[in-house]
C-alpha cells in the first residue's frame, strides 16, 4: 500500500476541510432562512437540504483529499485557494439571501399574467410537470451562462468562478459573486409560462447540489448517461482554459442544449487539461478575485485614445475583443488553431 504522507498540503487540510465546510455551510443556509418570509414550504426544503447535504459535502470532499493524497496529487488543493472558495460561496448566499425577497416579488408578479395554468397539470401529472421546469430552467440556465462567456460585462462577474488554476469540489463553491443581481431576470419568463416561483426555487436548489458534484477529477466518462447530463468529463472541458475547450459545455445538470447549439465539446483523454483563466494571473485575496476583471474593463475604457462606442464594445463584447487585434476572443482563438491544423495536414 501506498505511504500516507502526512506532510502534503492535502492532509494539512483534512482538519480545516470539515470544519470550515460544516460551519460556512450552517450559517448560509441559516442565513437563507432568516431571509426567506412567508416561505415556509421552502424553509422546510431547505432545512431537509440542510441536514442532507452539509454532512455529505464534508464527507466527498475529505474523500477526494485523502485521494488526492493517497495517488501522489498534492497540487489538487490548496488551503488558500479553497478558503477563496468558501469566501465566494458565502458573499454569493449573502448577496443571493438578500435579493431574495425582490426575486420572489418578480416572479409572483409574471406568474398572476402567466398565459398557461398548470395546477391541474402539477396534480395529475407531476412527472410531466417537474420534468418541464427542470427542461424550462435549464433552457434559460444555459443562455444566461452562454451570455456570461459571451459578454464582457458579464464575464467580469462570472470570471470569478473559472479563476482557479485547482480542479476539485470546493471549486463548485466559488461563486459568481454579483449573479444573484440579475440572474432571476432570466427565469422571468418561466413565471410567465406558469411555473410556480417556489418551485422554481425548488428546482434551483436541486440542480445547484448536482451542479457541485461535477467538479471533480475522480469520475471519467459515463456511457449513455452523458449524452443527456452534465457529467464530471463535461465540466472539466468547461473549466479548462486550453483553446479547444474554451466557451464549451454551459449546462448545469442537461447538456442536450449544448449538442443542439453548437457549444458541446468532448473532453480529450490525450489532452492535459489546463484549468483556470486563459491568462494566467497571480490573484493574491478574495478582492483580487471578485474585482479582476472589472478592473480590466476600467483599464482599457479609461483610455484616452478610444471613442466612446470602442470603450462601449470593450464593456459588452466577447471577452478577449480588442480594436486592434492586439487581444483574441475564443472564436477566433479556436479559429487561427483550426486553420493551424488545417495547414498541417
Amino acid at each position: 500500500m501506498k505511504e500516507f504522507r502526512t506532510q502534503s498540503v492535502s492532509s494539512q487540510f483534512l482538519h480545516f476541510s470539515f470544519f470550515h465546510f460544516f460551519i460556512f455551510h450552517f450559517f448560509i443556509f441559516s442565513f437563507f432562512n432568516s431571509l426567506t418570509f412567508k416561505m415556509p414550504i421552502l424553509n422546510n426544503f431547505e432545512q431537509t437540504l440542510l441536514a442532507i447535504t452539509v454532512p455529505s459535502y464534508a464527507f466527498i470532499i475529505l474523500l477526494e483529499i485523502f485521494l488526492s493524497n493517497y495517488y501522489g496529487q498534492k497540487n489538487m488543493y490548496s488551503v488558500k485557494d479553497t478558503v477563496t472558495n468558501l469566501i465566494m460561496t458565502l458573499l454569493n448566499a449573502s448577496l443571493d439571501g438578500m435579493m431574495r425577497f425582490f426575486t420572489l416579488l418578480m416572479l409572483n408578479k409574471c406568474f398572476e399574467f402567466r398565459f398557461f395554468n398548470t395546477e391541474a397539470l402539477k396534480l395529475s401529472s407531476p412527472i410531466i410537470y417537474w420534468s418541464l421546469v427542470v427542461i424550462g430552467w435549464e433552457f434559460m440556465f444555459y443562455w444566461l451562462h452562454r451570455l456570461e462567456h459571451s459578454s464582457r460585462f458579464f464575464w467580469a462577474t462570472h470570471s470569478t468562478h473559472h479563476s482557479s488554476e485547482h480542479y476539485n469540489l470546493s471549486v463548485g463553491f466559488r461563486s459568481s459573486v454579483f449573479e444573484p443581481l440579475f440572474r432571476f431576470v432570466f427565469f422571468l419568463p418561466l413565471s410567465f409560462l406558469g411555473i410556480e416561483p417556489l418551485d422554481f426555487f425548488l428546482i434551483y436548489s436541486v440542480t445547484q447540489i448536482y451542479g457541485l458534484l461535477v467538479h471533480t477529477q475522480y469520475v471519467g466518462r459515463i456511457p449513455v448517461w452523458e449524452w443527456f447530463f452534465v457529467t464530471p468529463a463535461h465540466h472539466r472541458v468547461h473549466h479548462a482554459s486550453n483553446i479547444p475547450y474554451l466557451d464549451k459545455n454551459m449546462g448545469m445538470f442537461l447538456i442536450v442544449w449544448d449538442r443542439i447549439f453548437g457549444t458541446f465539446a468532448e473532453e480529450m483523454p490525450n489532452v492535459k487539461t489546463e484549468y483556470g483563466l486563459l491568462k494566467k494571473e497571480k490573484l493574491n485575496n478574495p478582492l483580487d478575485v471578485i474585482f479582476y476583471e472589472w478592473r480590466n474593463i476600467f483599464s482599457d475604457v479609461k483610455r484616452r485614445d478610444l471613442n466612446l462606442q470602442t470603450k462601449l464594445n470593450y464593456i459588452f463584447k466577447a471577452p478577449g475583443w480588442s480594436h486592434d487585434g492586439s487581444r483574441k476572443t475564443a472564436i477566433q482563438l479556436q479559429n487561427e488553431l483550426n486553420d493551424r491544423v488545417e495547414a498541417n495536414k
